[in-house]
């Protein structure tokens, strides 16, 4: 638990320092308005026979109740044991990512015997996927080839912030009526009025990623709702959302090192050298090729980034990734770069939809700052220690220095009247960095913290590491938690590294790539 002790030894301070409150009229442990009850239907595909559907609908502004209504889409596998444990609500995180399938999965890997107690219930959160309205606000907005993510001049910051103010624009456009309840704390209602029509006095949660955060309001604004909650991949509360991000760009560089790292161990299969920081530089080298002259016209700069930050998520691409690399480089042959962005980086109708409601909640949850130079002085600053993805991830937020919605407050979620809460992180998660689960633990009274050592995977649990998944069985079996004396409550060891595609000891995962397919990226 050495590796990221520095960089906690302020976690108490940045607590102290909280702005404490929900945001008016916010607050919401009261009686709910009468819900109808799902009808289910079948809507069974061949990796999940069991799966049903059903819809609910909702207020648009849950101040008004009786005014315009909304369409979540909701999914269930349904328990079959005699001992019932109630509704075990599941999210893939986003904020954006859609939850039908992953009721599926979850139901699937987890021990029968404990999934069996439990109707696990999926949905898309309001804006999302199946839900009505959907929202999209700009198709192709991510179309190749895209303005370098890199704004060495002027004239290449400017294109790139025509796209984010034109993106702001086509969302104020189409969905004005809508936007102003896109929000985390719109959908936390939305759960709620999921428990009550499922007639559950108290729900389970089990969430990923922007999940936990979810989670976390929800338990802010209903604790006495809440009988058991899972937080896998934390967010860091307290910088939600802008700080979060320039948190994430050194998560992620040191992520995209370690993938340098492991090509250099595997040089008999890739010849790129044994030396990370000259495969590095072969990379970057490649990034300024493509800046020039894009792959098939496809994969530029940008591109390429988008190609290659799935692997600071899931190492189980690290092979593919590799291979496309090495290609390019050794065989100035590009194919195999254009076949991964297709895989890894290409943004479909659902990307596009997932984005919308992406810019859409994080816009709207919390201040982002209005003028670009603090932008351009915070990003210029983090890349020169993170050059990997700094950039490009500022003009995926960059929208919101444009946003047509008023901002709220982001939420503390501290609290002291919950039932034990179980939290699992990785100590090298780029997209929600370590601290972000220590600061959670602190701020969960009687939360308990399982942490992988190593670890750099996003998501976590039910990917195939059985230590893990020891400690979730048991807390969903009976709500037994592991009780530490330090940092954490209980460590379990990194899964290894995946092996090259040509050789005789690769493998991979089937519930870690199925898992993170569903959770997807930027979550």
């Amino acid at each position: 638990m050495k590796k990221r002790a520095v960089a906690l030894c302020g976690a108490a301070a940045v607590l102290a320092g909280m702005v404490t409150a929900v945001p008016a009229g916010a607050s919401g442990d009261s009686a709910s308005a009468p819900v109808p009850k799902p009808a289910w239907k079948k809507c069974a595909t061949s990796d999940y026979p069991k799966l049903q559907c059903a819809s609910l609908k909702v207020p648009l502004d849950h101040r008004e109740p009786n005014g315009r209504k909304i369409t979540l889409a909701l999914s269930r596998i349904p328990h079959t044991a005699k001992k019932y444990q109630g509704p075990l609500l599941v999210n893939p995180g986003g904020p954006g990512g859609s939850g039908l399938t992953l009721a599926g999965f979850v139901a699937s890997s987890l021990p029968e015997k404990v999934a069996a107690q439990y109707d696990v219930i999926g949905f898309d959160p309001r804006g999302v996927g199946a839900s009505k309205p959907a929202l999209n606000c700009r198709r192709d907005h991510f179309s190749p080839v895209r303005p370098d993510s890199l704004p060495t001049t002027a004239k290449i910051e400017q294109a790139n912030l025509r796209r984010a103010e034109a993106f702001a624009t086509a969302c104020a456009t189409k969905y004005a009526d809508v936007l102003p309840y896109i929000d985390t704390i719109s959908a936390v209602k939305d759960m709620d009025a999921i428990r009550a029509a499922l007639g559950a006095k108290k729900i389970n949660y089990f969430g990923y990623s922007y999940g936990t955060y979810l989670g976390a309001v929800y338990a802010k604004l209903f604790p006495s709702r809440v009988r058991r909650a899972v937080l896998d991949s934390v967010v860091d509360p307290t910088g939600v959302w802008y700080d979060d991000n320039l948190q994430q760009d050194q998560a992620f560089n040191d992520r995209h090192r370690a993938l340098m790292a492991w090509i250099a161990k595997n040089d008999k299969t890739y010849r790129l050298g044994t030396d990370p920081e000259k495969i590095e530089t072969k990379w970057y080298a490649m990034r300024s090729a493509l800046a020039r002259k894009p792959a098939d016209g496809v994969v530029g700069a940008s591109e390429l980034e988008d190609t290659f930050m799935p692997g600071g998520y899931y190492n189980g691409y690290w092979p593919y990734l590799a291979e496309a690399f090495a290609a390019f480089v050794n065989k100035k042959n590009d194919d195999p770069l254009v076949e991964a962005y297709e895989n890894f980086g290409a943004v479909d109708a659902a990307g596009d939809n997932g984005y919308s409601i992406y810019a859409s909640v994080q816009c709207r949850d919390a201040r982002w700052p209005r003028d670009w130079d603090e932008w351009r002085d915070d990003n210029w600053a983090v890349y020169e220690k993170a050059p990997f993805m700094t950039w490009n991830n500022a003009w995926y937020n960059a929208p919101c220095a444009f946003w047509p919605t008023k901002s709220l407050h982001s939420v503390d979620i501290s609290n002291t009247a919950l039932p034990p809460v179980l939290i699992f992180q990785a100590t090298d998660d780029a997209a929600t960095p370590y601290e972000g689960g220590v600061i959670t633990h602190l701020l969960l009274r009687g939360s308990s913290l399982v942490v992988e050592q190593g670890g750099g995977n996003h998501g976590i649990t039910l990917s195939g590491n059985a230590c893990l998944d020891k400690h979730l069985a048991a807390y969903l079996t009976d709500g037994t938690v592991p009780r530490g004396h330090g940092e954490a409550d209980a460590v379990c060891k990194k899964l290894p590294d995946p092996k090259p595609l040509r050789t005789k000891a690769a493998s991979a995962s089937s519930r870690g790539s199925t898992l993170h397919g569903l959770l997807g990226f930027r979550g």
